[in-house]
Formats: C-alpha cells, sequence, structure tokens
C-alpha cells in the first residue's frame, strides 16, 4: 500500500539499520522513499541508508496506520492451535531487504506444536537466514515469535536461528521464485 511513497519525516523516531541491525534515530525533516511495506513493517531508504520502521512510526512518515489487520490480533476460536495457523502467521514475516515472507523464503525448517499442562500451546520453530551474519536475524525471529503468539491458545513460541543445513536459493518456493522473477 505504501512501496515507493516519498515522505519528509515530522518527528524523530527510532528505527533499525539493515542488514546491520543496530538502532538508530531517523531525525525530523529528514527525506526518503519507502521501498517495502509488508508484514506490518516498512523499509525506507534515506540518506543514512535502509533502515525498518514499525508501523507505530508510521505518523513520523506522514502516514496513517492501514485499517487492514495484518494478522496480529488476537482471535477468538475453539478447538486446539494447528500447525497450518503457525504457517500461515509465519508467512506475514519478511526480510526488509526481500519482498518474499520468510517461508516462502525457505527460511524456516521445523514447526511443531507442544501441548501444555495448562491446555495451551508451545510452539516451537527453528528457522534460518539467507546470511550466516545478517544483522536483522534477531529481529526476524522475533517478529516471527511475535506473529505466532498473536494465536490464540498459543501460550510460548520459541524461535531458533539454526544454520544447518546452510540455506540456498533452492530452497525458495515457486511462488517466492516467481515474485522475485527467478521463473
Amino acid at each position: 500500500m505504501y512501496e515507493q511513497t516519498e515522505f519528509t519525516t515530522t518527528r524523530d523516531f527510532e528505527a533499525v539499520q539493515i542488514p546491520h541491525g543496530t538502532p538508530t534515530t531517523i531525525p525530523a525533516g529528514t527525506q526518503g522513499i519507502i521501498t517495502q511495506a509488508l508484514g506490518g513493517t516498512y523499509t525506507i531508504a534515506t540518506y543514512q541508508g535502509l533502515a525498518r520502521v514499525a508501523e507505530k512510526d508510521l505518523d513520523a512518515l506522514g502516514l496513517d496506520k492501514p485499517d487492514a489487520s495484518n494478522g496480529e490480533s488476537r482471535s477468538t476460536r475453539e478447538g486446539p492451535v494447528t500447525e497450518e495457523e503457525v504457517w500461515n502467521q509465519l508467512r506475514q514475516c519478511y526480510d526488509p531487504e526481500i519482498p518474499v515472507n520468510i517461508v516462502d523464503l525457505g527460511l524456516v525448517y521445523d514447526c511443531q506444536l507442544v501441548p501444555g499442562n495448562n491446555g495451551g500451546t508451545k510452539v516451537d520453530v527453528k528457522m534460518t537466514l539467507t546470511a550466516p551474519g545478517c544483522g536483522m536475524g534477531p529481529m526476524i525471529a522475533h517478529d516471527a515469535q511475535s506473529k505466532i503468539l498473536t494465536i490464540d491458545g498459543v501460550d510460548e513460541a520459541d524461535v531458533q536461528l539454526v544454520w544447518d543445513p546452510p540455506w540456498n536459493q533452492n530452497m525458495i518456493s515457486e511462488a517466492g521464485r516467481m515474485k522475485l522473477g527467478m521463473i
């Protein structure tokens, strides 16, 4: 919705530098462009380089939050948590430099649901990154964890970054390949 939108910031706000993953302050009056708006986060390009901006700071870009839910509101339903629900939430997580979700990128290796003693569910996910040195890894893993925790009935979510097997482009789904122009 906001991709390729130009902006001038109206206030200072915190963002995360891409690809280093270090916090930075974007000052008021900074001009830039939104390069990606997916999964409730935004990638911007400014004279400081690329940065990831949380949806809560859209007002600093002079924009309103989207009305549509991005999958982060808790639902009320009956029955046990399903693996499909977890995978659907993981499809709402994006690498801020790549416009394909982490599932279609082939970054999620394993998803296990463990019933809890109190009737809730613990979700264990193993995922990797496109490069071991990616500073955004902890942020992407935290985003995945946060989205999983929005599922009604999930009490705990553990997202682990693993490096075996090493990721390669052959792990990208057909949908991901089409989005990236690889087909």
